[in-house]
């Protein structure tokens, strides 16, 4: 095969026809259709027993893993002709795209609020529970499976404002334990800047990573630029809706178990709506590290900026008495800690090893166990 130029086509690349003859896709097409048709019919005769939704929630995560490998495979393929930083994809286009399920779940929640106050907590919850997810089990997860080198240049830049976002998200709310139309503009707004400086900035941090740029200098391409395109939109639509899918059957599944709406958002909603960015790390760790640590970096910084930003405009959010005290005083502080220690883990060495993604993951675990205990009666906060 040639050697195509970065913005043009060579003609031994496959474009769209053979994307659509592409096995992959087929699959994914398959797993799509599946899940609709059963969602569709279980919903029409209130088939909601928990051996059903466990079904669906296994095709509904088989379609995720399918369609983030093309999403993953596309942004690559884009970012490769464009000549842009990996690490830059993946902390723009590739995290706002996983943190989609996110934005529609508090989106979602925050509008319905006014009928069911409650969901105010499933949306604060969601959006806390990612981030602690993501940092702890997902990148532990991840690590288990490749040891990852980290680059100083992502904790100055990506990572502090990581852990300042999430920390003023919650002074934000811990002051009236209310996030107002104002406030939520102006978490977007600090996202948008974010953004704008990332673009605007592209050519020194892609410098930065001289062996990334020998990467996409040397790599050849397969496919057309229009059939990587078709990759991103269509793995894109398949994650949300199939993370979508998967969120609601396992809420419905938390629902006949009699949990609260915060352990909700904060467990099943946040650990279904993390489910993008672990499928998504778990294939870029093996093709680039830039894409792997930038979408978890990336979404965990759209989360508490953008995700919670668009559902305060859509309605201002605030946490229930019942709430109160569970959020403040044991998911907040968790996914805190959980942040930091990551952070300190990059710091030692620009390395994470086996070992510390055990530590991370064993964190989350104790979380869990920690919310069951407070669920139960036998811890009081």
């Amino acid at each position: 095969m040639l050697q195509p130029q970065i913005m043009g086509e060579s003609e031994s690349e496959q474009g769209i026809g053979a994307l659509l003859q592409w096995n992959a896709l087929l699959v994914s097409f398959a797993l799509f259709l599946t899940l609709a048709i059963l969602g569709t019919i279980t919903a029409k005769n209130d088939w909601t027993n928990i051996g059903i939704l466990i079904i669906l929630i296994v095709i509904a995560l088989a379609l995720l893993i399918t369609s983030a490998d093309f999403f993953v495979e596309g942004a690559k393929g884009l970012a490769r002709r464009a000549g842009m930083a990996e690490v830059v994809i993946g902390l723009t286009i590739v995290s706002i795209g996983t943190s989609l399920p996110e934005i529609l779940v508090t989106a979602t929640a925050s509008a319905s609020s006014e009928n069911d106050p409650a969901l105010m907590d499933l949306a604060v919850g969601n959006i806390y529970g990612s981030v602690l997810v993501q940092i702890t089990l997902v990148l532990g997860i991840v690590v288990a499976f490749k040891p990852l080198d980290i680059r100083p240049a992502w904790l100055r830049r990506d990572g502090l404002l990581m852990l300042m976002s999430i920390i003023l998200l919650t002074g934000l709310l811990w002051e009236g334990g209310e996030l107002s139309r104002i406030e939520g503009a102006i978490l977007c707004l600090i996202y948008a800047v974010y953004i704008m400086w990332l673009l605007n900035d592209t050519d020194k941090i892609r410098s930065d990573e001289l062996e990334l740029v020998e990467e996409i200098k040397s790599t050849e391409f397969s496919w057309t630029g229009t059939a990587y395109f078709t990759m991103v939109i269509v793995g894109l639509f398949m994650a949300v809706y199939s993370a979508n899918q998967l969120v609601q059957y396992a809420c419905l599944i938390a629902e006949k178990l009699n949990v609260p709406h915060a352990i909700v958002g904060t467990t099943m909603s946040g650990l279904g709506t993390s489910l993008p960015e672990l499928t998504v790390a778990m294939v870029a760790v093996r093709k680039s590290q830039g894409v792997a640590i930038g979408t978890l970096i990336g979404s965990n910084i759209t989360d508490p900026l953008l995700s919670i930003g668009i559902a305060a405009l859509v309605s201002p959010i605030s946490i229930t008495e019942g709430s109160y005290d569970l959020t403040m005083h044991l998911i907040i502080p968790a996914t805190l800690v959980g942040v930091t220690l990551c952070l300190a883990m990059m710091w030692t060495g620009f390395r994470f090893s086996r070992l510390e993604g055990s530590i991370l993951i064993a964190f989350y675990l104790i979380f869990l166990m920690l919310i069951e205990l407070q669920r139960q009666g036998y811890l009081t906060i």
